[in-house]
């Protein structure tokens, strides 16, 4: 007797392949903003019952807790930002390149008229306004 039969081992095969969605820098960056906001949130509540209870008990430990919260509450607020920075710096990596080339003739509008005659391929002409 097998292994396969003795545990009753049965192969299995994938019946369909499912596409996984490759998140963009905009969603990325908006589940960052929304996690460090809720984070920011809860680390105020938490604040605010610590230095309830730091009040109450008068101890040295519950103030130094409180101070190490704050601190760290403080970190994500920057953290918010440094995602805010990023993203941007990311959006204009991104960003396609545009090139402006102006050109520019200089000489008489003969000359400009002689220079587009030899830009036409023989049989076609210029209709000239004057």
């Amino acid at each position: 007797m097998s292994l396969d039969e003795k545990f009753n081992v049965v192969p299995v095969i994938p019946s369909e392949v499912f596409p996984v969605a490759i998140p963009s820098i905009e969603d990325d960056a908006q589940h960052a903003r929304e996690t460090l906001h809720n984070l920011i949130s809860k680390g105020n509540e938490a604040v605010d019952g610590i230095l309830h209870i730091a009040k109450n008990s008068d101890h040295p430990r519950a103030y130094e807790v409180v101070g190490q919260l704050i601190k760290t509450v403080s970190d994500v607020a920057k953290d918010l930002l440094e995602v805010q920075k990023r993203k941007k710096e990311l959006e204009k990596i991104d960003a396609p390149k545009i090139q402006t080339q102006n050109n520019l003739f200089v000489g008489s509008t003969s000359e400009l008229l002689k220079a587009m005659k030899s830009q036409i391929p023989t049989g076609e002409s210029i209709d000239v306004i004057a």
